[in-house]
């Protein structure tokens, strides 16, 4: 018996056991390994992160509307406001210095224009208005 060992043999023997071809070149098995490079991991952490920044954004812009006091009655939210009637001869201006005296009355002009959706800061005697609650 001879102990040289040929090529012809070896594929036979690998063949015979169920190995494959042991010298001969490599065969796909199906599987590949994922190699990503830093940009394609910047994208995946950013696609990723995406969904959770929208979520908090559009529940931090929602959870701050609310601006005035509000009291849950009846399953509905009801605002209180107090009232003032302006009187005759009466600007915003007197109006702002007599309900927050240490306030910049340019603020409070423009906290009760916004509050009441006025057109502007003139106001005619007998309009009803609503005072911000801070004041």
């Amino acid at each position: 018996m001879s102990t040289a060992f040929t090529m012809s043999s070896a594929l036979d023997l690998s063949t015979a056991l169920g190995t494959g071809a042991a010298l001969g070149p490599r065969v796909a098995t199906g599987r590949s390994t994922l190699r990503i490079t830093r940009r394609g991991r910047v994208v995946l952490t950013m696609l990723a992160a995406l969904p959770l920044v929208a979520t908090a954004l559009v529940v931090t812009l929602n959870g701050g509307i609310a601006a005035a006091e509000n009291s849950n009655v009846g399953g509905r939210v009801v605002t209180a406001f107090e009232y003032v009637t302006i009187q005759s001869g009466q600007s915003l201006w007197e109006l702002a210095e007599t309900i927050a005296p240490t306030s910049d009355p340019r603020e409070v002009i423009a906290e009760i224009v916004s509050l009441n959706q006025l057109p502007s800061d003139s106001v005619q005697p007998g309009q009803r208005l609503a005072l911000p609650n801070e004041y």
